[in-house]
């Protein structure tokens, strides 16, 4: 097992913070999930991904599942059902095998469709970041609902540390001196702390803090029954076409035969536990979303001491500093988090390099056009039926 803690990996490790953080800071801070939870099953599942795959893994939030209940403002119950379903139907399509069957019946055009749908979503997540538009800034009514600041002059503070750090990014990509994830999270922390979050660590203390076992109690046959309809059945097809077939076929690219543990059985089983884990002690639901090894992968990581080292820095604010420990991340502007996604969606984007034929370029509009207007679900299903067509009537130009 190949192992490096060089610049590059911590780079690498730091490259999927854009995904991770917007959505972890939101479900904390409106549905009222546990800081410590959220940050110790995340660094937990990273430290034991790494470990047990042997190459860079991703671990981010369930994006259907965290999407809604943000927006409905759903209750902690309701998500902690959706965790221990989400974790009950993971472990049995692992262990039983389904989903191997099942992933022998997706034709690469498809995948491809999801690894480009799903980038371009990151890469308008990103902008939308940047620009000072998402949900989280619009609920807080501030682009940078962390600082103090707001604006350099008359260009909202987003959008500057958008530009600022998009052109560092540009610059340094290919730098191994200076590798630029580690200067954009780094130097984008040092001026998101002089420019006011550095108020929210004024109360902190260093301790050793434990997550509460089930912190909101045990969901009801309601909770279970809401989370079931309205939160699980949209998000397992996603899940298994970008965080299981997606992110497998990514990893092996990338990885060649040291990505021989990554295979769809694996996948779901270390979901599977990870989200019943994360549902015991108030945690989100969690995924290996490709394009979140995607920017792992563009920032730099190479072997699994990227995950070890994210995933400790994670462990560790949860046990140092408890609830608190949120207010660290949130040293990182918007801006800055925004830049990372944008990247991270453009290198998922060019997996697409290998469909050269038209019919394969076809499934792939197809599916990023009903991502766009609806979600990527309903394109994983259209893009299965479009190349089943194609096939039947023999196009491939």
């Amino acid at each position: 097992m190949r192992i490096s803690f060089n610049r590059m990996e911590w780079a690498g490790a730091v490259g999927d913070l854009g995904a991770l953080l917007p959505l972890a800071f939101a479900m904390i801070m409106v549905n009222g999930l546990s800081a410590t939870g959220v940050l110790l099953s995340v660094g937990l599942f990273y430290i034991i991904g790494g470990i047990y795959y042997r190459v860079p893994i991703a671990v981010q939030p369930m994006k259907v599942v965290s999407a809604y209940a943000i927006a409905q403002s759903l209750s902690p119950t309701v998500i902690t059902g959706a965790g221990f379903i989400i974790a009950a139907l993971m472990l049995f399509l692992g262990t039983s095998g389904l989903v191997k069957k099942a992933a022998k019946m997706i034709p690469l055009p498809v995948i491809r469709g999801v690894q480009v749908s799903t980038g371009i979503l990151l890469l308008l997540k990103g902008v939308s970041l940047a620009a000072g538009t998402s949900a989280l800034q619009a609920a807080q009514g501030k682009v940078e609902p962390f600082l103090a600041v707001q604006s350099f002059g008359p260009v909202p503070l987003s959008v500057f540390f958008g530009i600022l750090f998009g052109i560092v990014t540009m610059l340094l990509i290919n730098s191994k001196r200076l590798p630029a994830g580690l200067v954009v999270v780094g130097c984008g922390a040092v001026l998101g702390g002089l420019l006011g979050s550095w108020q929210g660590l004024a109360d902190l203390s260093l301790g050793f803090h434990l997550p509460q076992f089930m912190p909101f109690g045990f969901p009801t046959a309601d909770d279970f029954s809401f989370a079931l309809l309205a939160l699980v059945l949209p998000q397992i097809p996603m899940t298994l076409g970008n965080a299981v077939i997606a992110n497998r076929d990514l990893s092996h690219e990338y990885f060649g035969s040291e990505s021989r543990r990554v295979t769809d059985r694996a996948l779901c089983i270390s979901m599977g536990i990870a989200n019943g884990f994360a549902a015991l002690i108030g945690g989100m639901p969690l995924c290996h979303g490709a394009g979140g090894l995607a920017a792992h992968y563009r920032f730099g990581a190479r072997t699994c001491g990227s995950n070890l080292i994210i995933g400790a820095l994670f462990v560790l604010l949860a046990i140092g500093f408890g609830s608190g420990s949120v207010k660290v991340l949130q040293l990182i502007p918007m801006g800055v988090l925004g830049v990372l996604l944008v990247f991270a969606g453009v290198q998922l984007v060019l997996a697409m390099r290998d469909m050269t034929a038209r019919s394969a370029q076809a499934v792939i509009a197809v599916m990023l056009g009903i991502t766009l207007l609806s979600n990527l679900a309903w394109a994983f299903g259209a893009g299965i039926l479009l190349s089943i067509i194609f096939s039947r009537f023999k196009v491939s130009q």
